[in-house]
């Protein structure tokens, strides 16, 4: 019997034993065709199954896992790194190196303003010894020139002398010298030429007198010694 509420139609409403042998196949897909038009569940069952099989399909793509870099690449990284790490060296070795000499420059300009930082003074004190100088050789002569020997003249003089000794021994205390440049080859980084002179018995060229001592300290000249220079005599 057919459910009016629902339309479908129940297998045990039909009674297979009243229909022949040659209508039992006909029958059952009747009984088959009404049962399942009564029960759209089966197919919505089916539908569902299907998009939730769509639903649990494979990933997005883009969410895959990348792959890890070839051996190229890495092959590329490793040199592009092996690149760096030499440029990098080479400018180490050279700041090394610059800030070395930066040291020894910095050193020598210290050791240099020790031994030079007394050169203003020593120029103007060598000055003091040229007067020292003339005056005792001034009272010498005064004294050589008299007849008669003066006692007192001769003290002044003798004082004067142990003055420009002393004098002598401090200057060559702190690296001062006098040049002796008489009889030697003139040069023109101690000396300076004021005049020249017939060389009699002496090679041209070389110093034939000093009209003013010159000084080095600790071996920088600090004033130049002014010098004849012998030449040959012109006929």
């Amino acid at each position: 019997m057919a459910d009016p509420r629902t339309n479908s139609v129940h297998l045990c409403d039909i009674e297979p034993e009243h229909c022949s042998l040659a209508k039992e196949e006909e029958c059952f897909m009747v009984q088959a065709c009404l049962y399942f038009r009564g029960c759209p569940c089966a197919f919505s069952t089916a539908a569902q199954q299907r998009s939730t099989g769509d639903e649990c399909g494979p990933e997005d793509p883009s969410e895959e896992p990348k792959h890890p870099l070839s051996d190229c690449a890495l092959e590329h990284k490793a040199i592009k790194l092996e690149e760096q790490v030499r440029d990098l060296t080479e400018r180490y070795r050279r700041a090394l190196a610059d800030s070395e000499n930066v040291r020894r420059r910095t050193q020598k300009f210290v050791e240099d303003a020790k031994l030079f930082g007394i050169q203003s003074f020593c120029r103007d004190l060598v000055e003091v010894a040229d007067i020292l100088e003339k005056t005792a050789e001034s009272a010498a002569g005064c004294a050589e020139e008299r007849s008669d020997p003066n006692p007192t003249l001769q003290k002044i003089y003798e004082g004067l002398a142990l003055i420009e000794a002393k004098l002598q021994s401090v200057f060559a205390k702190h690296g001062l010298q006098k040049m002796n440049p008489v009889g030697g080859r003139y040069d023109p980084y101690d000396h300076e030429i004021i005049c020249h002179v017939p060389a009699e018995g002496m090679q041209p060229g070389t110093v034939a007198l000093v009209t003013q001592d010159g000084y080095k300290l600790h071996g920088r000249t600090i004033r130049h010694a002014l010098v004849g220079v012998a030449v040959e005599a012109q006929e």
